[in-house]
């Protein structure tokens, strides 16, 4: 199935071409911070089935995982895009809420449980890890 998303001006674009090998809800302190303040739906994908048309700006950085992460965002509006981790060539993330119509995308698990605040919603009927799984 082909998915297809953009940025809130539609300035970028993008075409997936394959399912993502997950969904999942992130409450790390970066997600939390491009989330403001909420968990990321983060969907991981096949980095090759990505077509990405537009200019995106970035921001590098060194994840509490210890990955360096680049997060990409449209330069014209800000809207936060895409996470590529540095160490993982054949994955990167997308933010679900890019997407066109995110029909049949369920977040399955939730990950860094721990960096939550005290009143996040955490749903106990989704596998949840205190960090990176």
């Amino acid at each position: 199935m082909t998915r297809t998303g953009g940025c809130r001006c539609g300035a970028v674009r993008y075409t997936l071409s394959a399912e993502p090998f997950a969904v999942r809800l992130c409450w790390c302190r970066d997600c939390q911070y491009w989330s403001t303040g909420n968990a990321a739906v983060n969907m991981l994908v096949p980095r090759d089935a990505v077509r990405v048309d537009g200019e995106l700006d970035g921001w590098d950085s060194m994840a509490e995982s210890g990955n360096h992460m680049r997060r990409s965002f449209c330069r014209r509006c800000g809207t936060p895009m895409f996470s590529e981790a540095r160490e993982n060539a054949e994955r990167m993330v997308i933010r679900v809420g890019t997407l066109d119509d995110a029909t049949g995308i369920v977040p399955t698990t939730i990950i860094w449980t721990d960096s939550a605040p005290a009143w996040a919603p955490i749903d106990p009927a989704l596998q949840a890890f205190p960090r990176q799984p």
